[in-house]
């Protein structure tokens, strides 16, 4: 009997874990038989690499093939392990020497023609064999670039299953790094300037990005509700190389296109209003994939003609929206994929769009209407942050606002970028980075209160407040002190808090 041995990574969400890939040759009679919790697309694996190490010019064994994947006891799912059983078949016959596979983990799909293939996940499987201490990491040729993203582990590319053996054998590969077009560079970010007129709607999304708010858009059709909300990435800061590292490590298990360099824009996901409660936020029958949420990590989720959308999926929102994180039970695992995004809502006042416009008449029931703005929970609306209305533009207002230019998302994005270096000097001492993540009792307890703090005791008297209400009033007036460049919230950054949270007209409050 012989053996052979590679290792490689299984991935159950985000996590990571180690698994050596093990290979028994001999005892009976010729067939091949992968156990260690295999799914279906790896049980199908053993037809794969058998038709793949044919056509690359070497034996399939003759005898009884055991692939153990270990640990047993953990699912093993993807097309990334048939790499590594070639690489365990090949030093169980000898056709490669079992002492360079002990310090690398190998990783790709293999097709009926010996080609590697791109797999999901490499990225995350990547760090994970980095933080373990294992020296090398054999991935398909066009993720080498991705792979090297990892820093203290050495990378290399192979083409084929010819090419696997001859890096294994310590033969010279030839190194062809593959042509990667950054993301950046392919996505061109919508700019402020393009927007005319609604200067609060433009003050509200400042707000909202200096200090990681929710908002909630309304008003009539055409008025700049998508605009505005396409243009809040484009003022948002960078990301922080850990926060882009983590943002990728997502797209790669998502198996999209992730490159050789880290994506340090935010991202933007807009799902359509049919999205599915799995596909918004993460789902599938036996481990749970990542959703458009996770997708949004560190970025922005916009959701357009918000009452359109299933209440259910809706509904799936709460949770995350507080902890920053999503936790999806299913049949063979319970997995966890971050979830920390800044959303944007959009709705108009009724189903035909018209109801309070002048010139058109609406022709929805008040009934109608009523059902309409009830298809956002209340408890989703307590989670929203600001709430701001947007007015239709008269024609004589559009035409003087169009000859003059309006202020770009640079000019913006340097005044955000500011109000967030004040934040972060505030409250990297206490682990948080932007307003949004404060919790109540820091607030309260580890911050000065805010000058006017009667103000929200009045509302909470009133009922106009919940508990939930008054924190981010406070976050809000932090961001707003933050933005005019003082130490503490004034008054008159609470009174325009406590509007922004409600919905009020802002009309009296000078849009910055």
């Amino acid at each position: 009997m012989r053996l052979g041995r590679a290792r490689s990574v299984g991935l159950v969400g985000l996590r990571a874990t180690l698994v050596d890939v093990e290979v028994s040759v001999g005892g009976g009679l010729p067939r091949t038989q992968i156990v260690g919790l295999p799914d279906a697309a790896l049980s199908e694996a053993k037809a794969r690499c058998r038709a793949a190490v044919g056509t690359s010019g070497f034996e399939w064994p003759q005898h009884l093939v055991i692939v153990n994947l270990s640990p047993a006891s953990l699912p093993k799912s993807g097309t990334h392990f048939d790499a590594s059983i070639v690489a365990a078949v090949l030093a169980a016959n000898g056709s490669v020497p079992q002492t360079r596979l002990d310090d690398a983990v190998v990783m790709g799909e293999v097709g009926l023609d010996g080609a590697l293939r791109p797999a999901r996940g490499v990225l995350p499987a990547v760090l994970e064999a980095a933080r373990a201490g294992v020296g090398h990491a054999i991935v398909p040729l066009p993720q080498v670039r991705e792979a090297r993203l990892v820093e203290g582990i050495r990378v290399h590319g192979v083409a084929s299953v010819s090419e696997l053996a001859a890096l294994l054998r310590g033969e010279d590969v030839p190194e062809r790094l593959p042509d990667v077009t950054p993301i950046e560079a392919a996505r061109r970010e919508p700019d402020l300037a393009d927007v005319a007129g609604q200067p609060e709607a433009r003050w509200a999304l400042e707000i909202a990005a200096a200090g990681a708010h929710h908002l909630y858009f309304k008003g009539p059709p055409g008025v700049g509700k998508t605009l505005l909300a396409e243009r809040l990435p484009g003022i948002l800061p960078d990301l922080t190389p850990v926060d882009a590292l983590e943002v990728a490590a997502i797209r790669s298990l998502c198996g999209l296109h992730v490159g050789g360099v880290l994506p340090r824009r935010p991202p933007y996901a807009a799902p359509h209003h049919s999205a599915s409660v799995a596909s918004l936020v993460g789902g599938g029958s036996s481990i749970a994939q990542p959703g458009a949420i996770s997708l949004a990590h560190r970025g922005v989720l916009f959701l357009d003609e918000v009452p359109e959308f299933s209440p259910t999926a809706l509904e799936a929102l709460r949770t995350p929206l507080e902890s920053g994180r999503i936790e999806l039970a299913r049949s063979r695992a319970s997995t966890q994929y971050p979830a920390r995004f800044q959303l944007v809502l959009a709705a108009n006042p009724c189903p035909c769009g018209n109801y309070g416009l002048k010139g058109l008449a609406c022709t929805c029931t008040p009934q109608a209407i009523r059902r309409y703005g009830e298809r956002v929970s209340g408890p989703i609306l307590d989670r929203i942050d600001i709430q701001q209305t947007l007015k239709q533009m008269s024609q004589s207002y559009l035409r003087r606002v169009g000859r003059t230019a309006s202020e770009p998302s640079a000019a913006v994005a340097a005044r955000v970028a500011e109000a967030r270096a004040r934040q972060a000097a505030r409250l990297s001492p206490l682990g948080f980075a932007t307003n949004a993540e404060v919790p109540g009792p820091v607030l309260r307890q580890e911050l000065p209160l805010p000058l006017g703090i009667g103000l929200v005791d009045e509302a909470v008297t009133r009922g106009q407040l919940s508990a939930r209400g008054v924190d981010k009033v406070m976050r809000i007036a932090w961001t707003l002190a933050d933005l005019a460049g003082v130490g503490v919230p004034r008054r008159q950054d609470v009174q325009t808090a406590l509007a922004m949270r409600r919905g009020d007209e802002l009309a009296e409050v000078r849009c910055g």
